[in-house]
């Protein structure tokens, strides 16, 4: 396994460690979206990798395929590989996630 700390972007997403093997490519990380805060700030996400995350604290509402949903603290979320997707945290707090990229190759 190789850790690659990133360091935090202008968005306050931290890269813990990133792995590949033959079948799977994985980064691990963390965000905190202040109130308010939009992921992507304007227009969607999309990207070629699974999306699994667990809430930590607070609150998100956005949409996923399409769907809208809304995911609170110690609830976890899965994105599909391409579905095109935003979120908002709705709460009065920080949003604290732990995410997980996971591309199968």
């Amino acid at each position: 396994m190789e850790f690659n700390r990133q360091g935090f972007d202008k968005n306050g997403l931290l890269t813990l460690f990133e792995d590949q093997s033959d079948k799977t490519e994985v980064k691990f990380g963390t965000v905190a979206i202040p109130p308010g805060g939009r992921v992507p700030e304007e227009g969607l996400s999309l990207h070629e990798e699974n999306e699994y995350s667990f809430i930590i604290k607070g609150q998100l509402e956005g949409e996923s395929g399409g769907k809208k949903y809304k995911v609170n603290e110690s609830e976890a979320t899965f994105i599909p590989a391409g579905e095109e997707h935003w979120a908002v945290n709705s709460s009065e707090k920080p949003c604290e996630i732990v995410w997980a990229l996971v591309k199968e190759k």
